[in-house]
């Protein structure tokens, strides 16, 4: 990595853009469309709001300081059982989107304090093993990017339902179809 500045300054301005692009796509969403799922085992947008939201603090936003405080660990987490355990689909929409913007805010601003330098510092995780605090900015900005074209996918699917009988696949394939009736 030669240019680390050059760098830095292109995953904060990846980073900065999420809440503006979450507000455009969820902005006017309906009320019940908030909570449905598009598939049994897939999640909300709520759902999806919530994990980045909770990411953004106990994820992402904390390892990096781990990693800049010269840290040896990172905490464990389990976002996939937050979804049931933090009740995340009873969760209000607009706060769970204030309090995500608020979060990437406070990260940025943290970011921005950070001598390029320290981002080379890195640590094990159990799992994947050495990640550098470089690593992370790397996969929390495709992090932002597969959750929205996740976000993408529930609206097209839940569009597709709301419309039907009319006739979306026209549009082309809709993702996450529909379960079969039993």
């Amino acid at each position: 990595m030669r240019d680390l500045t050059g760098m830095v300054t292109s995953v904060q301005a990846d980073l900065a853009r999420l809440p503006r692009v979450l507000d455009a796509l969820l902005g006017d969403l309906e009320a019940v469309a908030w909570r449905e799922r598009p598939a049994p085992t897939e999640w909300s947008p709520l759902e999806i709001v919530c994990h980045l939201r909770d990411e953004e603090a106990e994820d992402f936003g904390a390892r990096l300081r781990v990693v800049v405080e010269g840290g040896t660990r990172f905490a464990a987490i389990d976002p996939e059982r937050w979804v049931e355990q933090r009740a995340y689909r009873d969760t209000d929409p607009r706060a769970a989107l204030a309090t995500l913007a608020e979060r990437r805010a406070a990260n940025l601003a943290f970011l921005d304090g950070v001598p390029p330098d320290r981002l080379r510092h890195a640590v094990t995780h159990a799992r994947l093993g050495t990640l550098s605090g470089l690593d992370l900015l790397a996969a929390w900005v495709t992090h932002d990017r597969l959750h929205l074209a996740q976000l993408a996918a529930t609206l097209a699917r839940l569009g597709a339902r709301r419309w039907a009988p009319l006739r979306a696949e026209y549009a082309g394939p809709i993702p996450y179809g529909e379960s079969p009736v039993q």
